[in-house]
């Protein structure tokens, strides 16, 4: 009876330690929008703007590095990145830049959402970028 009892226990523990991170495998999602503003080349100027189509969005799942995963935006601007669970995430677009800091003249703008119960759409807004 003792040795059921400790079995018990011991399996219980390990069940709720294990808890899984950040990243797909649930049943809640991060949506939202990119808006697109396009600039004269010195960025004194703006041009036009309007929904960001065909526009990469990535997404970092909790601490990790790099990204996870990556969706392209929809012809009004919209991005939805689905089957996620509970956690901490980062979503970012890239953008021009008018620094000179970055060499490539991109730099990423990014929002960071928490996603707290399974079920749950969690919506970024607007996301303006630089075109």
């Amino acid at each position: 009876m003792r040795h059921l009892i400790l079995l018990s226990l011991i399996v219980s523990t390990v069940i709720t330690s294990c808890k899984k991170p950040a990243g797909e495998g649930g049943t809640s999602s991060i949506k939202g929008n990119v808006w697109a503003e396009k600039w004269n080349s010195s960025f004194t100027l703006l041009t036009s703007e309007g929904a960001a189509q065909n526009v990469d969005v990535f997404i970092i799942y909790g601490d990790e590095t790099s990204y996870g995963d990556k969706i392209s935006t929809s012809p009004d601007g919209t991005f939805e990145f689905k089957y996620l669970r509970t956690g901490s995430y980062k979503i970012y677009v890239y953008s021009k830049t008018s620094t000179t800091s970055n060499p490539n003249g991109k730099e990423a703008v990014s929002v960071e959402v928490e996603i707290t119960r399974k079920k749950q759409t969690v919506d970024t807004g607007r996301i303006t970028v630089k075109v």
